[in-house]
């Protein structure tokens, strides 16, 4: 019944553009690859995906899909769906390794969840379009690792002249940091991972409290006067109230954490060591809240806990340097969590050099060079990471109705040599990576 009606949706719009064709040619687009990756179903070889309004209206074999006289078209050896980098901090930290594009972290308290990462995004910063360039179409971005609540995050195109253009979500995550990263020294707290969690918990504590004054609303009663104290009917003088109590003082931190324990944005927690994996589980379960482990270097010593708790991972880099926390890291990751169905994505992340962010398809290409399956491994940057966000019903996979984000190679993109020839954003054309 799904591929009847979506037969019937696609033929219903190629009519409609092949009969307004002239009107409508600078809004249709016509994508030929000799290889397309749905992900969502079947290989297509030889096919063609038509986009029309910003939206993908057909996709089949080029022998059944009708090209619309006018389309603008453009022919790729394989065809994916635009690619997610599920974890970045892309457009809060720039392509410069300097002040004046590192708006990605604020050091001057450890519990910052009001900040919004929509204030200091910036869409125009040529990392964007570097990553664009390879085929990353849509970004979760958001403050760095390095205080214990750095700030939240967003979801964007890689497009666009304003944030308002880009945006999908805006407050999706709130990010905190459960490592030696978070940790202050001296005197200043916190000091240690008790203290981390401490703080953690009572933060939350604070902010469910604070969520029970917000539900009850102001009581108060009218004290009826009567005689020579009544006043005259029409009078502007208001009636006594007893028992009011004022409403409470609005409060950003603990609003952003309300969110959280509403179930409205999720809680994105750092952790490599197993130890601070282990802290996070316990504190999503005693809270009952949406928790994303972020990085996860340890993930594979926690194999059944987190899977009874069927917690997503945002996973670090394939490639991310095996020191400091993440020394116990594996290439393996990405294969083991799919081997013991933990919902996972593969991250570019945050580095703290040139140029600040890494690029998931040669993550993926790593990834599938040991153990992960190659469809597993287009899909962890792909359809996984759009289901983990809820964004799937848009992007991450070549469907009719979707949004028309697409990214064209010249031959198969787990191969290094390969390069990005073109993008397509909500049905817009940009170019890909310079070579």
């Amino acid at each position: 019944m799904r591929s009847h009606a979506r037969f019937w949706f696609s033929a219903a719009i190629l009519m409609i553009v092949c009969l307004n064709a002239p009107a409508m040619a600078g809004d249709v687009i016509a994508v030929k690859g000799k290889r397309i990756h749905t992900v969502s179903g079947r290989i297509i070889e030889n096919g063609v995906v038509v986009c029309v309004d910003g939206k993908i209206a057909a996709i089949g074999d080029s022998a059944t899909v009708v090209i619309p006289e006018g389309a603008q078209v453009h022919e790729a050896e394989v065809v994916l769906p635009g690619l997610i980098d599920v974890r970045t901090c892309v457009g809060l930290s720039g392509l410069l390794n300097a002040s004046q594009d590192s708006d990605q972290i604020e050091g001057s308290s450890p519990l910052q969840p009001e900040l919004r990462a929509i204030d200091a995004y910036n869409g125009k910063d040529e990392l964007v379009e570097y990553l664009r360039g390879y085929g990353v179409t849509t970004i979760h971005t958001g403050h760095a690792p390095g205080e214990l609540i750095s700030g939240q995050t967003l979801i964007a195109k890689t497009h666009g002249n304003t944030i308002e253009a880009a945006l999908i979500v805006d407050g999706r995550a709130v990010c905190s940091t459960l490592a030696e990263t978070a940790k202050k020294t001296g005197k200043a707290s916190p000091g240690t991972r008790g203290k981390q969690v401490a703080m953690l918990r009572q933060l939350l504590i604070e902010a469910s409290e604070y969520r029970t004054k917000l539900a009850k609303k102001p009581v108060g009663r009218e004290t009826k006067l009567e005689g020579a104290d009544a006043k005259p009917s029409g009078s502007e003088a208001k009636p006594e109230r007893s028992d009011a109590k004022p409403e409470p003082q609005r409060n950003l931190k603990l609003e952003a954490m309300a969110a959280v324990l509403d179930g409205k944005k999720a809680l994105l927690i750092t952790a490599d060591r197993a130890q601070d994996i282990a802290n996070a589980l316990r504190l999503a379960d005693e809270f009952k809240i949406s928790l994303w482990l972020d990085s996860a270097a340890e993930a594979h010593e926690l194999i059944p806990e987190i899977k009874k708790a069927q917690v997503p991972i945002l996973l670090h880099p394939t490639m991310a340097r095996a020191s400091g926390e993440r020394e116990n890291l594996t290439f393996r990751s990405a294969a083991i969590l799919k081997e013991n169905g933990i919902p996972f994505a593969i991250q570019g992340g945050y580095e703290s050099y040139v140029p600040k962010a890494r690029v998931i398809l040669f993550e993926a290409a790593i990834a599938a060079a040991h153990g992960l399956s190659r469809d597993a491994a287009i899909e962890a940057i792909t359809l996984s990471p759009a289901k983990i966000l809820g964004i799937a019903d848009r992007v991450g996979s070549i469907e009719v109705g979707k949004d028309a984000d697409l990214a064209l190679y010249d031959g198969d993109p787990l191969e290094y040599t390969t390069h990005c020839t073109g993008v397509v954003i909500d049905g817009r054309s940009y170019p890909g990576e310079p070579h």
